[in-house]
């Protein structure tokens, strides 16, 4: 096998240093450079000791000309910089992208939420919202990938099948998620220090969240619908997973185990989707370190009622891993090659 040369921009972050680690596994690449902004020349290790034998390049600083030896440029960076790579892009470079910069569809959408003005619209075109298990084979029409976020990645994979068949009311859908802090990146130590990050639990980004508008906008193009949703995020104070719990009005008619056979169906050729017993209290430990969501249909004290739990690991299945399943689609490797 013919290994492609990959760069990783933006190496030191949680989800950077998470990326790598999965990389190493991959018998498809080779990692040939590794990039950052304020660790040029440090090792990996230094952010990460569990790469500390591993042979990997040191951190140096992006250039344009390194695109020439690279088949594949993952970028997490913060928003606003995958945007700059992309207009540098060869005939020959895929965009890997685990920011927001190629989320959303609408330019202005994306200013009014990232407070960035867009310097690639005209690439935006080129690129896919890409959730493996939903957009599948389209993602092979392009060569700039936009990972979906964290929340909107176990929000949109059990609503989205269950109101294209109508199962579900299209209203009144609440959504209340809660994350560990590496979801917030590094910066989060500094932002909370005497907030007592570790034993606290707090709501934030009320009303004016990011991922709202990522969610609404894959909400209503997968659907056709215009859905109406509340979403609440939660910092806990733990390092890293997701658990959503979403409330949602079953349509006249419908039986929870429809619901639960219906995504069973829906995800049967999905290797990192799983579907729990009927009214199983999951939690976020059965999906660390794997690039599962888990999803468990339970009922409600109210007949027309059901909760829905999905979890997932924020840094894999969230971030990292979801990549490189949208790299395996890219390049037809086995799904599963390289993760868990």
């Amino acid at each position: 096998m013919q290994k492609l040369n990959i760069l990783v921009a933006g190496s030191t972050g949680y989800i950077g240093t998470e990326l790598i680690k999965l990389l190493i596994n991959h018998k498809g690449v080779n990692i040939k450079y590794l990039c950052g902004n304020k660790s040029i020349g440090r090792s990996i290790s230094s952010y990460d000791k569990t790469l500390k034998n591993k042979r990997l390049p040191k951190i140096i600083k992006f250039k344009e000309n390194l695109l020439k030896e690279i088949d594949v440029v993952f970028s997490a960076l913060p928003n606003g910089q995958a945007q700059k790579i992309s207009n540098k892009l060869t005939k020959r470079n895929v965009l890997i992208d685990l920011s927001a910069d190629f989320r959303l569809k609408d330019p202005n959408l994306y200013s009014k939420y990232y407070k960035i003005k867009h310097s690639a619209v005209k690439n935006i075109k080129k690129s896919i919202y890409a959730l493996p298990e939903i957009k599948n084979k389209k993602i092979k029409n392009y060569n700039i990938i936009g990972c979906p976020g964290c929340y909107p990645t176990s929000i949109l994979l059990p609503l989205i099948p269950l109101i294209k068949r109508n199962l579900i009311s299209k209203k009144n859908i609440i959504i209340d998620s809660k994350s560990g802090y590496s979801g917030a990146g590094r910066g989060i130590h500094k932002k909370y220090k005497n907030k007592n990050l570790y034993e606290s639990l707090s709501a934030y980004g009320i009303k004016s969240h990011r991922h709202n508008s990522e969610i609404q906008q894959e909400l209503n193009i997968e659907t056709k619908y215009k859905i109406d949703f509340t979403f609440t995020p939660h910092l806990t104070p733990m390092f890293r997973g997701i658990l959503s719990t979403i409330y949602v009005d079953l349509t006249k008619g419908t039986k929870i185990k429809e619901i639960i056979n219906d995504l069973k169906k829906f995800y049967k050729n999905e290797i990192f989707v799983k579907i729990a017993k009927q009214n199983s209290l999951i939690s976020t430990n059965e999906v660390i370190n794997t690039n599962n969501c888990l999803i468990s249909v339970c009922e409600s004290k109210k007949k027309n009622k059901i909760i829905i739990l999905s979890a997932i690991d924020n840094l894999i299945k969230g971030g990292g891993g979801q990549a490189i399943q949208n790299l395996n689609i890219l390049f037809n490797f086995k799904r599963n090659l390289g993760l868990k």
